[in-house]
């Protein structure tokens, strides 16, 4: 499985920013893609998530905000963030994971139970 983030730069906060994630390899029918953001010397944090029927979960700090799609005849998974604050800036990636053994939402998708990941790409948002 391969996933490659693009997308990312510098905006000025109230702004608006759209990432992608091109993924390949991913042969379930049944997955979860995600998105995840890091800043340093913080623990990655899920931002938002979908699954294979589209449905989507977000953290309650971006919800209202960011919107997370997936072109599945691309095989693009997207984030569309918009309202962009200074405390949006890190390092965003995007996951996937196979296993339906926790559900596909933020709270349930620990950054350590995805699978794949890509290398990410970053975010800086001045005020």
């Amino acid at each position: 499985v391969q996933m490659v983030e693009s997308g990312g730069g510098s905006v000025q906060a109230g702004g608006s920013l759209t990432l992608s994630c091109a993924h390949s390899g991913l042969t379930s029918n049944r997955y979860c893609l995600g998105w995840f953001r890091q800043v340093p010397g913080e623990e990655r944090k899920g931002v938002a998530t979908i699954d294979r029927d589209g449905t989507t979960n977000y953290a309650h700090s971006v919800k209202g905000r960011f919107a997370i799609t997936e072109d599945t005849a691309k095989n693009t998974l997207y984030l569309q963030m918009s309202s962009l604050k200074p405390d949006d800036s890190a390092t965003y990636y995007c996951a996937a994971d196979w296993r339906t053994y926790w559900a596909c939402t933020v709270q349930a998708r620990s950054a350590a139970v995805m699978n794949y990941w890509g290398k990410g790409t970053l975010v800086t948002i001045s005020s």
